[in-house]
């Protein structure tokens, strides 16, 4: 009896802890979160018609076709596109399909409107690049079949939006004839189809729609020539510049011939300076021409007379003309006046009506309009209503209706360009850590549903409440620093120019900031965000000053381009101070030094390579001073395939920079043979990587080292017809070259040459080895290689005793300027997925083992140990390699389904993956970012020195407590026995 009492409580002891590290259901949310985004809007189709779902249609910048739902902004479902298929036009068909363009009008898809799923898909072939046009109709039944007409690579096609079919095609292969425009005649079978020849004359086709023959030809030519900008005003007139942008061009092409006339602009706007812009809008009858920082509305009559209607500022939006009834068209303006919107609905026939005029306050964080797009619905008092789809200069996306902000999107977080980690404040001595919000009864009930859900009793309800208590107790979201380092800021950068601040916990935004150096100006007329790095992080004064980061930016695309910095308050997100556009910048480097401010020296590198310090201040200068002969950098001219080594020669002369600024000096040079080899990828290692031991213990106690360098770059080369996509070239022609070269010297440490395959190469440097990611043209399968870099200098000392008692002298200096002498180890292997990104993982001290982080083709994130990308596998490993924990060599990497970081969940268009240490050292912290953004805790080795944050303590004091109750009984019941026994 006493066994039996002994065994159920030692069965409900074992269940208060988990055995393995699966993830189950109810713990779906406590370690990771994902969200889903979808980036800047470009195109929008609203369908708001009576039955069914109010939705509204988007594509944006990031490739994305969704479908949203107008109450809430939800996303009924979506669909990513590949990064080389660039969504041209959209539109809605028979009620039921979305229709796209896409890859510069070589693709026209349809798309069912209440589920995404693809219809069809049709491909056109031309012969040259060209403008990209969809016309798909005005019919909106679901009963008849709508002619779809699209234009690209040169060729006009008609397809049938039931199926896709082609049902005829026109080809514009001639190089002189530029297709500008194509309209089809409302009521009549004639497609009319404009564009240029050369620079001076016009040419209209009239097209039967029904067969695609050619019914009419006319050309006009004029003298001044055309600038290629047109814009389509009405079925029978179109607008364009002339080559000097000085004279508005109307263009009359049907009724019979082709009509020319021109006009000074200066006529319309007044005296101006500057570019011409005629804004690519559909208002009716009118059009809006941009000059001199304003929009002028000019609208033209049917004698062709233009008539200028209103000129407003140009920080306006403005959206395409919606029929609202019979010939009456309505068109969006939205303006910013500090930091409220005006809304106003004009009437097109009547500019001087307002439909709607309404205001709004907005975050002045958001920026500027950038385009909106608006629908009408009928009121309750049967009166016209609208709504206005916005998009901000953050990327945010926003629904406005009856003078509010229905809903907003931070679709900004669908563009990240870098990621960097902040700690969170430290908690102050008074604030409670934990609050007390429960009973002693909703305590226990609490455990009680645990035990249940441990011992699968729960019911699916009982399920729920779990959960929630789970996220409820969790402190996970607190804004203070824990003890395991799992709460930390992700600082991330986006293209809008705005930074985020989400919380590890639960992916929560704690501040957003759209840097006012990074937004259009005068001085910086494109400005594009670069990187983000750490600039200063308090530890003397932790509980009074606040970390900030270092945000590094450019005027324009091009390298030599003047750059910005911008210093932020990591806590805040203010702005504390930018710098800019100052010296071009090419590359930043951190160095491992501080001033008495704690703020970090970092290295900015121009185009010429000149060094730029910042600080700028006499102690950062001081204290770089000192240890400027030992700085070192290098420069990767892809290019022209040579790589370069530069040391600091002396102070920049006739430079405004002053003691800031050094000239480099000339190291060294790698030059690869351009003909044959090209530079596809480079890679080093991270800068935060912590090793712990220098010395591996190998089979049979021996003992190897590690040849450890912050300065090792992996190059991969390929042949000039391998750079390119797979199945540019054959495998006879294809080579792929790897190289480990030190930017100390510029020695090629090892060379390793794979015969017959081809980029693209992904690669992973850390501690003395590195992975790499490449396609065998010759297999036709991709491939994994790994090398391991070993110091031989050492190779006398492999007794692991001396090593343990401290008789190895492992710390004696050692200068890059030596020839090192090293042994190289390299593997290959088959593996099944293409690769978007690879990474390692990173801990605090190194010791935990390493795992591979890879983002696959299908965009999920793998985990795959890197004792299978052991060099040193066999097919029959002795038994001390078995007891070392070598795996027998197979010829493919295993694809383990359990070890997706992502679960079943995808990060659609997965662009990288960053690593973060936690203070715990068996665990990690990973982020990826694509269109989605994933967060999770890694534990590579299990979590070998912590309980998990589930464990149910009150369980474990009840069972030993049980325990103990139970010893206690069995002894009085055993003195018992014994006693009768006596008696006896």
């Amino acid at each position: 009896m006493a066994a039996r009492i002994l065994a159920v409580f030692l069965l409900l002891f074992l269940s208060a802890a988990p055995l393995g590290s699966s993830l189950y259901e109810d713990q779906v949310g406590l370690m990771d979160w994902h969200q889903k985004y979808i980036g800047k809007v470009k195109h929008a189709v609203f369908h708001t018609q009576r039955s069914g779902r109010k939705r509204v249609v988007v594509s944006t910048e990031e490739n994305v076709i969704a479908s949203l739902d107008l109450r809430h902004g939800d996303i009924f479902w979506r669909r990513v596109l590949g990064a080389n298929d660039v969504v041209d036009a959209i539109d809605v068909a028979l009620g039921k399909f979305v229709i796209t363009l896409s890859s510069d009008g070589s693709t026209i898809r349809a798309w069912n409107l209440p589920d995404g799923l693809m219809v069809w898909e049709t491909f056109i072939r031309g012969s040259k690049s060209s403008k990209s046009l969809l016309l798909s109709g005005t019919n909106s039944k679901v009963d008849k079949d709508n002619t779809i007409l699209a234009f690209g690579e040169g060729c006009l096609v008609a397809v049938s939006s039931a199926d896709g079919e082609v049902l005829w095609k026109k080809d514009f292969a001639d190089a002189s004839f530029e297709v500008q425009q194509i309209i089809q005649s409302p009521g009549r079978d004639v497609v009319y189809v404009l564009g240029f020849v050369g620079s001076s004359s016009f040419d209209a086709y009239q097209i039967n729609g029904k067969n695609g023959e050619v019914m009419h030809h006319d050309t006009a030519s004029f003298a001044g020539g055309f600038s290629g900008n047109t814009l389509l005003v009405s079925d029978d007139v179109l607008v364009a510049l002339d080559a000097a942008m000085s004279h508005l061009i109307t263009i009359s092409f049907q009724g019979g011939g082709l009509s020319i006339n021109e006009k000074p602009i200066s006529n319309l706007v007044g005296d101006f300076a500057g570019p011409v812009e005629i804004l690519a809008l559909k208002l009716g009858r009118m059009f809006a021409l941009k000059a001199n920082k304003l929009i002028t509305f000019i609208s033209i009559s049917n004698d062709g007379k233009l008539d200028v209607l209103e000129k407003i500022n140009s920080a306006a939006a403005i959206s395409d003309a919606l029929s609202v009834s019979d010939g009456r068209h309505a068109v969006g303006l939205v303006q910013q006046v500090d930091n409220k919107v005006e809304f106003t609905v004009k009437l097109g026939n009547d500019w001087n009506t307002n439909l709607l005029k309404e205001t709004i306050n907005m975050d002045h964080q958001r920026g500027f309009v950038r385009k909106v797009f608006i629908n009408n619905y009928i009121r309750t008092d049967r009166s016209h209503g609208f709504r206005a789809l916005v998009v901000m200069e953050d990327h945010s996306l926003l629904l406005v209706q009856q003078g509010e902000i229905v809903w907003g999107r931070e679709d900004g977080l669908a563009s990240i360009l870098d990621v960097t980690t902040s700690e969170l404040p430290v908690e102050k001595d008074g604030v409670s850590v934990s609050k007390v919000e429960q009973n002693l009864f909703e305590w226990l009930k609490g455990h009680i549903l645990k035990l249940k859900g441990t011992l699968m009793l729960a019911s699916p309800e009982d399920m729920v409440v779990i959960q929630g208590m789970r996220l409820k107790s969790s402190e996970k979201s607190k804004m203070t620093r824990d003890h395991n380092g799992f709460r930390k800021l992700l600082i991330v950068l986006t293209r809008g120019g705005k930074l985020f601040a989400l919380h590890t916990g639960d992916g929560r935004i704690i501040w957003s900031r759209l840097l006012e150096s990074l937004r259009k100006s005068e001085a910086c007329e494109h400005p594009t965000g670069l990187r983000i790095y750490t600039w200063q992080v308090p530890h003397h004064h932790a509980m009074d000053e606040n970390p900030s980061v270092l945000v590094v930016g450019r005027c324009q695309q091009n390298l030599d381009a003047p750059g910005i910095l911008s210093f932020v308050d990591a806590y805040t997100g203010s702005e504390i101070k930018s710098v800019g556009p100052v010296h071009s910048v090419l590359q930043v480097i951190p160095l491992p030094f501080t001033d008495s401010t704690e703020q970090r020296l970092h290295l900015l590198i121009d185009a010429k390579q000149r060094v730029h310090l910042y600080p700028r201040s006499r102690e950062a200068l001081s204290i770089f001073q000192q240890e400027r002969s030992n700085i070192y950098w290098y420069s990767v001219e892809a290019d022209k395939s040579i790589i370069r080594g530069y040391a600091i020669k002396r102070t920049c002369v006739h430079e405004d920079a002053g003691d800031y600024c050094f000239e480099p000096r000339d190291l060294w040079s790698v030059v690869f043979p351009g003909k044959s080899e090209k530079i596809v990828s480079t890679v080093t290692q991270k800068l935060n990587e912590v090793v712990h031991t220098q010395a591996k213990v190998m089979a049979e106690q021996e003992l190897m080292y590690k040849y450890i360098s912050k300065n090792l770059l992996f190059v991969a080369t390929a042949s000039p017809k391998a750079s390119h996509e797979i199945g540019s070239a054959i495998p006879d022609e294809s080579f792929l070259v790897v190289y480990l070269i030190d930017t100390i010297t510029g020695r090629i440490l090892q060379r390793m040459t794979h015969q017959g395959c081809q980029a693209p190469v992904h690669a992973v440097f850390s501690e003395n080895w590195v992975v790499y990611h490449y396609f065998n043209l010759r297999a036709h399968r991709y491939e994994m290689s790994v090398i391991e870099i070993y110091d031989q200098s050492r190779a006398d000392n492999k007794d692991v005793l001396k090593l343990v008692v401290g008789k190895h002298n492992l710390t004696s200096p050692t200068s890059s300027y030596s020839r090192p002498e090293v042994v190289a180890k390299s593997q290959s292997y088959f593996f099944t997925h293409s690769v978007k990104a690879i990474t390692v993982t990173l801990t605090a001290k190194g010791i935990t083992s390493k795992q591979l982080l890879i983002g696959t083709i299908s965009d999920q994130v793998l985990a795959l140990d890197k004792r299978y990308l052991d060099p040193r596998r066999s097919l029959n490993p002795s038994q001390a390699e078995k007891e070392e924990g070598v795996i027998p060599l197979t010829d493919s990497l295993p694809i383990i389904p359990q070890s997706y970081v992502t679960h079943a969940l995808k990060v659609e268009g997965l662009r990288g993956i960053v690593t973060v240490p936690a203070k715990l050292e068996s665990t990690t912290l990973v982020f990826s970012y694509g269109v989605d953004i994933f967060f999770t805790r890694l534990a590579p080795s299990r979590t070998y020195d912590s309980l998990t944050e589930d464990f149910s303590y009150a369980l474990l004091l009840i069972t030993i407590v049980a325990l103990i109750a139970a010893i206690f009984v069995t002894w009085v019941w055993s003195e018992r026995k014994e006693l009768q026994e006596k008696w006896r």
